[in-house]
């Protein structure tokens, strides 16, 4: 019985032609990186793929973020202070009692600069778990 080696020498092809194939790759890989820098800076002028630009209003009467799109609920009353069991840190007192109250918080304005003033506010509603209307205000407009 013969014995086999549990070792072999492994051929090695000692072609030259080897770095043919290594070239084409790397040019369609510096092409390829090449074409997105491109597009990508195509994409950047059309003003389709810009982000809005929100302009922040500050007036007499209004102050905030003008974009009802992102803002859309709108509600009235009395502006006071004070949320419900720790959701909003405003309300808006209005008519038929407690349980028509909009509860406020805001990212954008300081409320706080329009306690007792009957008030006109845009933002956006989330889901509270005391409050009936838990609204995050991105604009104010002052009524009186």
């Amino acid at each position: 019985m013969e014995k086999q080696q549990l070792i072999h020498q492994l051929e090695v092809n000692k072609n030259k032609n080897s770095s043919f194939y290594f070239l084409p790759f790397i040019s369609y890989l510096g092409l390829a990186i090449g074409i997105g820098i491109f597009t990508g800076f195509l994409f950047s002028k059309f003003k389709f793929f810009k982000k809005e630009n929100k302009s922040f209003v500050k007036t007499e009467k209004a102050v905030g973020i003008a974009d009802k799109k992102t803002f859309r609920d709108k509600a009235e009353g009395i502006l006071r202070e004070g949320g419900i069991d720790g959701e909003g840190n405003f309300h808006l007192e209005r008519l038929g009692g407690k349980s028509q109250n909009v509860y406020l918080t805001s990212t954008t304005v300081d409320l706080s600069q329009y306690l007792n003033k009957k008030v006109r506010v845009w933002g956006e509603t989330f889901q509270g778990e005391k409050a009936g209307w838990l609204m995050d205000v991105g604009l104010v407009e002052i009524l009186k």
